[in-house]
């Protein structure tokens, strides 16, 4: 077992235009937003991104990044619509896969089991197979006790990733990633559907479930990535702002205002122009200003 230790610079230092790269986290919700901000940094573009989207994909869009996106929706929870993919899709700058949630999970198994598809429900029905005419449907071959009939359903195709970048409260040296919060989402998922995973933490901690005992000894089931799916793991404290990674911190609503207003050029010249240092000093001297 090895440390796998690295920072978000040499994470993205093994990315390359033109990957298929996964974002976990839920809308605004504990998304590896300084990992996303590296990202930003470097010269990298052509980007396919899987994401159940929130600001990662509308920053990544604003930036020009997205050659496709893959999604079930791209929402900052408190304001129904992310902004800045709104303004992509009004202007057509990038190909939207635009799928059900349910079905998103599915693909998400699949790759995470290396199967080509796996049928689901979802979809039947829907305008989801007209938008995306390249879905095909299956048929069960086993016929229904009740009915008699065999069941057709959406053949959900494998989401695979070259990468999938995951934020949670804390991790250790080997890659083990534990969340504290209400929900796990899907990113144990994301890991393991990916050919590699880098989670970045809150606080790295040198045992899983020994710090802050209160908080993690009392769910053992948010133990939630394991070190076997991950490739690196970064600490980055505040590393999900301005979105929530409860109990650490709540979703910075003022601040998350403030990027939904700003023309994108502005903003991005004012908080993304240096290192994740330079960034959270310049989100520190905002709220000063503000007081």
């Amino acid at each position: 077992m090895s440390d796998k230790t690295m920072s978000a610079e040499e994470v993205v230092g093994r990315l390359e235009s033109g990957m298929t790269i996964g974002i976990g986290g839920w809308g605004s919700r504990r998304k590896p937003m300084a990992l996303v901000r590296a990202l930003l940094r470097s010269g990298i573009t052509d980007l396919t991104v899987v994401s159940y989207g929130g600001p990662d994909v509308g920053m990544l869009a604003a930036a020009g990044r997205i050659r496709k996106l893959v999604a079930a929706f791209a929402t900052l929870d408190s304001i129904p619509l992310e902004p800045h993919y709104r303004a992509a899709r009004e202007s057509g700058s990038l190909e939207l896969m635009e799928i059900d949630e349910a079905m998103f999970m599915w693909g998400l198994h699949a790759a995470a089991n290396r199967l080509p598809f796996l049928p689901v429900r979802a979809g039947i029905g829907s305008d989801v197979m007209r938008v995306n005419p390249g879905l095909r449907t299956v048929t069960s071959p086993y016929e229904d006790e009740s009915t008699g009939v065999h069941e057709t359903f959406v053949a959900m195709p494998a989401l695979r990733m070259d990468a999938a970048l995951v934020h949670v409260n804390r991790a250790d040296r080997l890659g083990n990633g534990q969340y504290l919060g209400p929900d796990p989402y899907f990113d144990d998922l994301f890991c393991e559907a990916a050919d590699t995973a880098y989670v970045s933490c809150e606080q790295l901690v040198d045992t899983i479930g020994t710090a802050e005992p209160a908080k993690a000894a009392a769910a053992p089931q948010t133990l939630l990535v394991k070190r076997h799916s991950v490739t690196g793991v970064v600490e980055a404290p505040g590393g999900a702002h301005f979105t929530s990674c409860v109990p650490d911190h709540d979703r910075d609503e003022s601040f998350q205002r403030l990027y939904a207003t700003t023309p994108w050029p502005e903003f991005a010249e004012r908080f993304l122009y240096g290192n994740e240092k330079d960034y959270q000093s310049a989100v520190q001297a905002w709220h000063e200003e503000r007081r």
